[in-house]
């Protein structure tokens, strides 16, 4: 009888010794979990914010572009290729 008892406590003390570095382990897991979660939403922002960002650089160069157009009619109707201004009371 008492070797029964003395397998089954120390069954029970072999699983305790095997359980609570698990638990621990799970802490820290939990710990990672939470931290690559953060890190997960800070992900997703700068993506959202690399978007905004990619759509102010198209229409910087839609602008640029349409700059660029006026700029030549401009100077096509001047005649000067230069880019200098050449106004007519100035002569």
């Amino acid at each position: 009888m008492w070797i029964v008892i003395a397998v089954v406590v120390l069954a029970l003390v072999l699983l305790v010794a095997v359980t609570v570095p698990v638990v621990g382990r799970l802490s820290a897991l939990q710990r990672a979990v939470l931290r690559l979660e953060r890190r997960q939403g800070e992900a997703t922002q700068l993506q959202e914010g690399a978007a905004e960002l990619q759509e102010t650089l198209a229409g910087l160069e839609r602008r640029a572009e349409t700059m660029q157009e006026r700029l030549a009619v401009i100077q096509a109707g001047r005649g000067d290729q230069s880019g200098k201004h050449a106004l007519p009371f100035g002569r």
